[in-house]
């Protein structure tokens, strides 16, 4: 077991593993089952939650941890964090948003609530398409942010685009106010997001 949890990579798959086993156990176990809409849409929750916790958790990592920790990390180490954690954790930050929007987007879908969502329940009686489609326009404006501000800009500021140093310093003060806006966005992108799922 040590041998497995040493490696990510075999921790994952193990996890799958588990995962799969547990969901043949409780789909099969009831007998009355079918990959009809209701087992897509599902699954595609699923994969909603789980790109969506991969997402926020790194957007509170880079703004809980690694941002208010750079100024007491001495320079000669700082090149560890932009050359090598921070390309890691913008590479799986961008591909969890893009995923929760399109995951979000199928369930909506499949759950026949898409367009009710997306106009904010008007005209369709408020309540949970409102609440719902409040999230889902918050979650849209910060996946946009990440991928149309914090990562250009990022790109710069870590110096995987050359630019002057005022170019370089601007571009990473502005992902960093960037990257606070999803941060401010997040509690109520989440807040409503359960709301639509608990409360109607």
């Amino acid at each position: 077991m040590i041998s497995i949890l040493q490696s990510l990579s075999k921790t994952i798959h193990l996890s799958i593993v588990l995962a799969i086993l547990l969901f043949i156990g409780l789909f099969f176990s009831g007998g009355d089952w079918a990959f009809d809409q209701l087992f897509w849409s599902w699954f595609f929750r699923y994969l909603h939650v789980l790109a969506g916790i991969m997402w926020i958790g790194l957007l509170w990592y880079l703004n809980f941890v690694q941002i208010p920790s750079m100024p007491k990390i001495p320079d000669e180490q700082k090149p560890a964090i932009g050359k090598v954690i921070a390309p890691a954790v913008l590479f799986w930050f961008r591909w969890a948003a893009l995923a929760t929007i399109v995951t979000g987007l199928i369930v909506a879908t499949l759950s026949g609530y898409v367009h009710q969502a997306m106009t904010l329940g008007i005209g369709s009686g408020g309540g949970k398409n409102t609440a719902i489609g409040i999230g889902m326009w918050l979650g849209i404006i910060m996946a946009y942010n990440v991928w149309f501000i914090i990562w250009p800009n990022q790109k710069k500021a870590l110096g995987m685009i050359e630019v002057s140093p005022d170019e370089k310093a601007n571009s990473a003060k502005k992902a960093m106010l960037t990257s606070r806006v999803n941060t401010l966005l997040s509690l109520p992108m989440l807040l409503t997001m359960v709301m639509a799922q608990n409360l109607y």
